[in-house]
């Protein structure tokens, strides 16, 4: 993207479209940060009146040193909560799962933040609940109520916990490519918890790909016009919907269409649990566990493990 150019996002017409789901939500899209979680989880601390709050996990509990009920500065309360979805052109510091980077060139990839509070009775499956929403939004699915048998197989699959990837062709040596990423963190302000859920899908090509374990893919081979700005139109509101329905629903609703774009269902997977598990997969249960045989069935809890194809692909 040359310097000076910026594209068109639209902001207004994302704002009409998710405040009536989202009351209260701004729109914002900057050119240039280091990372859209990293700026909208210091913003909760500030606002909060907790600079030093822990970052956590979904589900993971924070350490209990600041009282739940502490004041916010200014009395700010009510706005501190405020949802909020955050665009940035280029993130310079983008992260990923286990602290790894997000490397994109600017303009060439669809990355933002939605922040907001959110109280679910159970943490578990919402990184799987996410990503299965952004993968609908952008290959929906040719025939979602009707026989599977007759449905044409997904393009975009779905890797355990949060990952998202070109399907290649069946046969292939390799299941396919990375597209993209969610990376899910929770802050306390005052009694509410705020869920920042980051996601980054590649756009465009790329010039340099080298050194990606995991292979490279692009929206453009799915649909050849397709823009940053168009991705985020198409799964700016599917995503608020998924949100809203996993916070009084869980995962459990989610298995079936989960199961649909499990890249890993049926394959022989290692693991990196202290045990060095290995076995196969058997998809995931009705709280996003990953189900892996090996003699016994094993659940595993997202975020403990990662998960690698024994035929050495990265996955």
């Amino acid at each position: 993207m040359p310097d000076g150019q910026h594209l068109q996002w639209g902001a207004e017409a994302l704002w009409e479209q998710l405040e009536p789901l989202l009351p209260g939500i701004s729109v914002e899209v900057v050119a240039r940060t280091e990372s859209t979680n990293t700026r909208l989880l210091d913003r909760a601390r500030q606002h909060s009146g907790l600079r030093d709050a822990p970052v956590t996990r979904p589900g993971q509990i924070d350490d209990g040193s600041q009282p739940a009920d502490a004041p916010s500065p200014y009395g700010r309360r009510a706005v501190d909560t405020h949802p909020c979805l955050l665009v940035a052109e280029h993130q310079t510091r983008g992260r990923g799962r286990l602290g790894r980077d997000w490397q994109a060139a600017p303009g060439r990839s669809l990355t933002f933040s939605l922040s907001l509070p959110l109280a679910p009775r159970d943490w578990s499956g919402l990184s799987l609940a996410v990503g299965l929403a952004v993968a609908d939004a952008l290959d929906p699915p040719s025939d979602p109520l009707g026989d599977a048998a007759t449905a044409t197989l997904p393009r975009i699959g779905l890797k355990w916990p949060n990952d998202l990837w070109l399907l290649d062709a069946p046969g292939s040596p390799v299941p396919g490519r990375k597209l993209g990423g969610i990376l899910i963190e929770t802050v306390a302000v005052g009694s509410r918890r705020m869920c920042v859920v980051g996601v980054g899908v590649n756009v465009l090509p790329q010039a340099a790909t080298e050194g990606m374990s995991s292979g490279f893919a692009c929206l453009q081979e799915l649909h050849p016009d397709a823009t940053a700005p168009a991705a985020l139109a198409a799964v700016a509101a599917p995503l608020v919907r998924t949100l809203r329905r996993f916070e009084s629903e869980g995962f459990a609703p989610l298995v079936t269409g989960y199961a649909r774009r499990d890249l890993l269902l049926g394959r022989a997977v290692s693991t990196t649990a202290p045990d060095a598990l290995e076995g196969v997969a058997e998809g995931v249960d009705e709280r996003g566990a990953l189900r892996v045989r090996s003699g016994t069935l094993h659940s595993l809890v997202s975020g403990e493990v990662s998960v690698r194809l024994q035929d050495g692909a990265a996955c």
